[in-house]
């Protein structure tokens, strides 16, 4: 492993501001990031210090949704956008672990994925696993380009972890979900994760101020009800909306409640 700021940046890439993925990988240990990332990264701790426990939760939802959605649901196929850099259990290695021939496509607009991106697309010889360059705010092109690598004619599991809280307008982050979920087929899931003011999250506010001041790209929080709005005329999937290291973590020892929602839904 590469010593963390002993790397050089990729061209296009600038590590004069703090990235979301690259700080994002910071705190879950990975070692992709600049000390810009972790300087921001530190400060955002300082101000919001369960901001480490919510990613970990996020990353351990992740798993769970995916095994959950390839084993007991047989969804065998993964369109995840907003991917971020690789770190372990990565989407298409959970799926495949379940369903050898599942087939999975990441999407995401960073250069620094970008050159990773190689790390993702391995595969079991059964199953594939792709990746686009592309933006989630371009819904239609993210569907054009999965169905070279995926049957949108056969249900889907749409993961959208963590990315809608880069969409600062809520209309907008809706007419996104509905782009992508209204041409799949009955029995497609969208899996959403998303940061909240309740669940005790309150407190993220100065944090959430500082890195829209100092990171890229902005990030906004949401209600439950603006983010039940996301999964509007779909059936939601016990145990429904609730921290996303409460969605069916399988352990009598409850952990902590963090101030982020998951929850899977179904298209009827």
């Amino acid at each position: 492993m590469t010593e963390p700021g002993a790397r050089t940046a990729p061209s296009r890439v600038r590590t004069d501001i703090a990235h979301n993925a690259r700080v994002w990988n910071y705190w879950l240990g990975g070692a992709d990031h600049y000390p810009v990332d972790r300087a921001v990264g530190d400060r955002v701790t300082a101000l919001y210090p369960s901001i480490g426990e919510v990613a970990r939760a996020d990353r351990a939802f992740l798993g769970r949704a995916v095994r959950h959605l390839a084993g007991d649901t047989g969804t065998g196929q993964f369109l995840d956008i907003g991917t971020g850099l690789p770190t372990a259990d990565n989407t298409h290695e959970i799926a495949q672990h379940t369903a050898p021939d599942a087939r999975v496509v990441y999407v995401d607009n960073d250069p620094m994925v970008l050159v990773h991106a190689r790390s993702l697309l391995t595969s079991s010889p059964e199953g594939a696993t792709e990746y686009i360059a592309a933006d989630a705010r371009d819904p239609e092109r993210i569907l054009r380009d999965a169905g070279r690598t995926l049957d949108l004619g056969l249900p889907v599991a749409v993961m959208m972890l963590g990315i809608l809280n880069f969409i600062l307008d809520t209309e907008e982050a809706r007419s996104i979900v509905r782009t992508l979920t209204d041409p799949l087929p009955s029995g497609s899931h969208p899996v959403l994760t998303h940061p909240t003011p309740e669940l005790g999250g309150e407190g993220n506010e100065a944090a959430m101020r500082f890195w829209n001041e100092n990171a890229t790209p902005p990030i906004t929080a949401r209600s439950r009800s603006e983010f039940a709005s996301f999964l509007d005329g779909l059936d939601i999937l016990e145990p429904g909306i609730v921290s996303c290291s409460r969605w069916r973590s399988g352990s009598s020892v409850r952990g902590p409640e963090v101030a982020q929602f998951g929850a899977v839904g179904r298209k009827p």
